[in-house]
């Protein structure tokens, strides 16, 4: 062997030396220990060669355009393809199944894949150095696996933990343990997780480590069988090879990258669509009658009179894979509004996705008199069915049928993003304080860590009825469910004598933060208050100081 391809191989000897110490440097006992799902932490690394510099890392990132390094070769590369495949491989082959033994047994998981990437004189050499499979490790997990469905999912009524959902959704998936896919049992286990943690705050991310697990499988596994992929790793495009064909193309896998599709086009940000469509058209384009069916007339699952309706004032159609309602208002009355709420509010009790988004058609673009809310077809729907008073009862009745914690309109997103329901709510309590209990309602099942439109409407609920004892119990309750950066000016009206004993009957009992927060809502925080606290006499000083008192200060 010369002196240069020893050095070399020495090196990479060196960076995997380097990457084993790096992973080494973490409690992989206690890690493991978090769930009895996970038998090991790494299950892949990658060595990199090229212009004499090496490097190993956990990273299977791919950004460059597939074939294009391979026809590159570069005569300055001091390695050829042949040294390579029959010199560097089988030493490297050797040297980091050694290494593997050395190290802690919970760092590597039940199986382990070394692959590497090398620059050489003719090009781009990809290959395969080591691939390991434990198979003690490998019973053990399936057992536990086993055990976990069996009393956790099928006979569990609580909400599960988002790391459990992460291990199970992955494994299910992974066609070493399970070689024979039961494509009907993975999509029953990955709805029974949805529905154990329905209304749980976690749902959300419970959905996207499914969502996650089911389009790394669809892109690793599933969909390089049947077509070529063209383009980088975020911007994939699909061509179906010539000989692709499958034999049953309503059955088996095909099913599972329909299941992921409408996973991704339903709960996935707007940004995710043209994946979940790309999956639909693949599955399309091999044949597969029941994509193309899902993309007119959605799942199924509804009866056609639930998801479609026509007359001479309105006409609504929904889609649960897209999860889209379509309005159009043939007429600006209160008839053709009455006719699609109606619609909407038998859609939903129906089990309609309550993450929907409405497309409306009409001639008017009205919008609620509150700022910092999304400009959509959803918020204009409702907007202008609140102009019609006879109407607000049934809009009532649609808004507590359409909220539900953890769910938001699927066209907004961000600092817009709001539940369910919300234009309803919010219109209602501007137009009538006969609706402050539904408002009351709505602020108890929020999650304003992802929603701060309450912010806007609690600033337009007080400048619209005011600072006083009927409005105040509400606008308490609507600050505890609004976030600091709320600009209220109710300070002058709630330092009147009246309204300070009002508030205090409603903070009484809180916690204190809760106070707290509050206080900093109206006063601009402790400091403000104290204050002015001090230059009170009598009752009133006595009132401000319970307040700071009731928030945690003296």
């Amino acid at each position: 062997m010369d002196l240069t391809l020893e050095t070399i191989l020495d090196e990479m000897k060196r960076q995997i030396d380097k990457w084993a110490a790096y992973i080494s440097d973490k409690d992989a006992d206690q890690i493991v220990k978090r769930t009895s799902l996970q038998v090991g932490i790494h299950d892949y690394a990658l060595l990199e060669y090229a212009n004499g510099r090496t490097n190993v890392s956990d990273n299977n990132l791919d950004f460059t355009v597939p074939g294009a390094a391979a026809r590159r070769g570069n005569s300055a590369e001091t390695l050829t393809e042949e040294q390579v495949r029959e010199r560097i491989v089988p030493e490297l082959a050797a040297y980091i199944g050694q290494t593997l033994d050395a190290l802690t047994p919970a760092l590597i998981d039940y199986h382990f894949t070394f692959t590497g990437k090398f620059r050489t004189r003719e090009g781009e050499v990809r290959v395969r150095i080591y691939e390991y499979v434990n198979e003690t490790k490998k019973k053990q997990l399936l057992e536990r696996i086993s055990f976990y469905i069996e009393k956790k999912l099928e006979a569990g009524k609580y909400p599960t933990k988002p790391l459990e959902t992460f291990f199970l959704s992955r494994h299910l998936l992974d066609e070493r343990l399970f070689p024979n896919m039961d494509v009907g049992r993975i999509i029953s286990l990955f709805e029974k997780i949805q529905q154990v943690n329905k209304g749980n705050k976690h749902l959300a991310e419970h959905r996207n480590y499914l969502t996650v697990a089911l389009r790394n499988w669809a892109e690793d596994q599933w969909l390089p069988r049947y077509f070529d992929q063209a383009g980088t790793q975020f911007q994939k495009q699909y061509k179906k090879k010539s000989e692709a064909w499958l034999e049953n193309t309503e059955q088996g896998p095909i099913e599972l990258i329909i299941y992921a599709a409408i996973l991704i086009l339903k709960y996935e940000p707007s940004y995710s669509r043209t994946t979940g469509l790309a999956m639909l058209d693949c599955a399309i384009e091999l044949g597969s009658a029941r994509a193309k069916r899902l993309t007119v007339e959605g799942s199924g699952t509804y009866a056609k009179e639930d998801v479609c309706f026509r007359d001479e004032v309105a006409e609504c159609t929904a889609n649960d894979v897209f999860a889209e309602v379509t309005l159009v208002i043939k007429r600006e009355t209160e008839e053709s509004y009455g006719r699609a709420l109606w619609f909407l509010t038998r859609l939903l009790s129906l089990g309609f996705p309550k993450s929907y988004q409405i497309k409306l058609k009409s001639g008017l673009k009205q919008g609620l008199p509150i700022k910092g809310l999304a400009k959509s077809g959803t918020h204009r729907f409702f907007a202008q069915a609140l102009e019609y008073p006879n109407l607000h009862p049934l809009l009532e009745e649609y808004a507590r049928a359409a909220m539900e914690p953890f769910e938001w309109y699927a066209d907004t997103e961000g600092e817009k993003n709001c539940m369910p329901g919300s234009y309803a709510v919010f219109g209602l309590g501007l137009a009538d304080r006969a609706y402050f209990p539904l408002v009351e309602d709505y602020m108890g099942k929020i999650d304003a860590e992802h929603q701060s439109v309450q912010n806007h409407f609690t600033v337009a609920l007080a400048e619209r009825h005011g600072v006083n004892a009927e409005t105040i119990p509400t606008l308490v309750k609507c600050m505890l469910h609004s976030t600091d950066s709320m600009k209220l000016k109710i300070k002058a009206d709630m330092e009147d004598d009246t309204h300070l004993r009002v508030l205090l009957e409603q903070v009484r009992g809180l916690q204190s933060y809760e106070v707290a927060h509050i206080n900093y809502l109206i006063w601009g925080g402790t400091d403000k208050l104290k204050k002015m606290a001090a230059k009170e006499e009598g009752d009133r000083r006595q009132r401000l100081s319970e307040l700071l008192q009731l928030a945690g200060h003296q």
